[in-house]
């Protein structure tokens, strides 16, 4: 049985768009360590909702999933990148991704506001007050509820 996972990205850095285009594509760049080890417990065919965040309406637009388990982060020993981490070394790295593909858009994107209005989301980690984590963990009863909100435009 898969877990859920959403994914926080600014659509600007990495859309759901260029996921349909690209199929698959490494999740790289987190540097937050919760989010690092929720990315360590993913499992291969693990589902998560794509959010995109910091645009005038968030929202999860669609889904993915866990094509390949964690690995490190190349971008954390690339010294004129922007994620790279000095203290990183190849025979001991920090940080950590996991490999993404494409699995639906949502007929209808669930916005943030959605969510918050929806009351068997009060728990939802993303809901949190200061939440802020790029990885989080969904749990089974609410992905069930916000893709059964994304079949309906209200």
């Amino acid at each position: 049985m898969p877990r859920y996972w959403l994914l926080k990205t600014e659509p600007s850095a990495y859309s759901f768009e260029r996921l349909l285009q690209e199929a698959t594509t490494p999740w790289t760049g987190v540097r937050n360590f919760q989010a690092r080890n929720n990315m360590m417990e993913m499992r291969l065919g693990d589902l998560a909702l794509f959010y995109h965040s910091s645009v005038a309406e968030p929202a999860a637009v669609g889904i993915c999933k866990v094509a390949k388990t964690a690995y490190p982060d190349f971008t954390q020993f690339e010294r004129d990148g922007e994620y790279f981490d000095g203290r990183a070394k190849r025979d001991k790295p920090i940080w950590f991704m996991v490999d993404v593909a494409y699995v639906e858009a949502f007929e209808n994107p669930v916005t943030l506001a959605r969510m918050r209005a929806e009351p068997r989301l009060v728990g939802m980690a993303l809901l949190r007050r200061g939440q802020r984590l790029s990885v989080q963990p969904v749990m089974p009863h609410e992905w069930k509820i916000v893709l059964d909100l994304s079949k309906s435009p209200d």
